[in-house]
């Protein structure tokens, strides 16, 4: 099957992107999400509009205590280091474990967060990292945390007439510690499930996150907690507390094997984050 016919424009800034979008028109980006879906027509549109090219969204800036990363910053430019990296290796070892080297030089970041599949890696791994969204539009720019952005599956709160044109992070401190899980049948597919975990005591964040599991990434609000107090926890207390947690965020009885799955990277991830410390 192919995709449905439409008409292709290339924007040459992001305001005249901006004054094409609307209606049924799509932005196009790295197009690996995009493109096989409209193929299997699962996703229509009678205009692609191609802001591949524009400049303005491969910047990477620092914002005072937070970095800005453009949308069109793709996964091999954080995962080969040529854009800053605030997060103390967090995101470019997130980058790396994208699909295949192939697809991480043409996908994006703002593309896989646009696109807002729940078992892609950007929407779990930024929200545990605390990002927030930039979003430009006719009215102006608007900014939401990347807990707000993302509404459900593949729903976002952009508005057909806005793009995405970045992110912000934090920059981590010194003492900040991570942990990046995910589980994958076969090297290179979307992930079955994702664990997240940041701790920066500096900046009082503790998130842990887990993705894969639904709609879309949640906050399990107990392990995080739990996290924030900083004192190594004894593994018995980590897995009742992740038990409660993952039932309550997935709805999964607990003696199903999702349930397992996802309790044991959330697990896995906490235990690994202990051992930094």
């Amino acid at each position: 099957m192919k995709a449905a016919p439409f008409s292709y424009r290339r924007a040459a800034t992001l305001d005249e992107a901006l004054a094409a979008g609307g209606g049924s028109s799509r932005f196009l980006a790295g197009g690996q999400s995009l493109v096989p879906m409209m193929n299997l027509r699962l996703t229509l549109a009678d205009t692609m509009i191609d802001i591949s090219g524009l400049p303005e969204l491969r910047r990477s800036a620092g914002e005072g205590d937070r970095v800005f990363i453009g949308a069109g910053v793709t996964h091999a430019m954080i995962e080969d280091g040529r854009i800053e990296d605030p997060s103390r290796g967090y995101l470019r070892h997130v980058a790396g474990g994208i699909a295949f080297r192939s697809v991480r030089n043409r996908g994006t970041l703002g593309g896989s967060l646009a696109h807002a599949d729940p078992a892609a890696d950007w929407p779990t791994a930024l929200l545990a990292l605390g990002a927030e969204a930039v979003i430009r539009g006719a009215g102006g720019e608007r900014r939401l945390p990347l807990a707000r952005f993302q509404l459900g599956l593949m729903e976002t709160a952009l508005r057909p007439d806005e793009i995405l044109v970045g992110v912000t992070v934090p920059v981590l401190s010194d003492l900040a510690r991570w942990s990046y899980q995910k589980f994958c049948r076969k090297s290179g597919e979307f992930a079955h499930s994702i664990a997240a975990v940041v701790r920066d005591p500096a900046r009082e964040v503790a998130e842990v996150v887990l993705g894969a599991a639904g709609d879309k990434p949640c906050r399990l609000g107990r392990a995080s907690a739990l996290l924030a107090e900083g004192r190594r926890v004894d593994p018995q207390q980590l897995g009742q507390v992740v038990d409660e947690d993952v039932g309550d965020a997935t709805g999964l009885a607990a003696s199903s094997y999702e349930f397992h799955l996802h309790r044991t990277m959330v697990v896995r991830a906490c235990a690994r984050l202990q051992e930094q410390t």
